[in-house]
């Protein structure tokens, strides 16, 4: 099974791209890495960084070595191969781009919205909107520890990438909130529900 990369999820490319940054780095701190990476595509559970890893090491593309710690259970630290850095390349180079694929449990009821109280429908897009302001913090202050170092360039261009995109989502959230009341009615009449 060595050195066969075919069949590897994204998840996987996912944790060669985080070791590619240069760090030998245990599991557990892979996760709190990828932890940025749910602005834009997923957070995974511990269980599915460790499998990666365990499936990684297995084709040759991370190895690992065990540190002993004193009163702290041993841990393992992982590190790209070269041809794990080769994989992480040929998967940015040639692997086809994947159809963004939008799951948004907001605009799915928006859609529908026909089947409740408006006034439900403001509370769920005022609440959704608090939901982004807090992302957004949580963003800018990922971006602002990135800084202006030369090494995290393109995870600082991804923050500000999602910074936008929350910013523009929020807009949006807010303005159809504003607009969700019935046509033709008036919102303040309590006949209309």
């Amino acid at each position: 099974m060595r050195g066969r990369p075919e069949g590897l999820p994204n998840t996987a490319h996912a944790v060669l791209g985080l070791l590619s940054l240069g760090r030998e780095l245990s599991g557990y701190d892979l996760w709190q890495w990828a932890q940025n990476l749910r602005f834009f595509y997923w957070s995974p559970a511990h269980s599915q960084i460790y499998a990666e890893l365990r499936r990684l090491e297995e084709r040759g593309l991370v190895t690992s070595r065990k540190v002993v710690q004193e009163h702290r259970p041993d841990k393992r630290l992982y590190r790209i191969t070269e041809a794990g850095l080769a994989e992480a390349r040929r998967w940015f180079d040639q692997v086809p781009l994947e159809p963004t694929v939008l799951k948004h449990s907001v605009a799915l009821r928006l859609f529908f919205g026909h089947l409740g109280r408006p006034e439900r429908l403001q509370e769920i897009l005022s609440e959704y909107t608090r939901a982004l302001e807090k992302t957004l913090t949580e963003l800018r202050a990922i971006r602002e520890d990135l800084g202006d170092d030369p090494q995290f360039r393109f995870p600082a261009l991804v923050a500000e990438w999602g910074l936008a995109y929350y910013r523009a989502e929020a807009d949006h959230a807010r303005t159809a909130a504003e607009r969700v009341a019935p046509q033709g009615k008036d919102p303040a009449d309590p006949r209309r529900a």
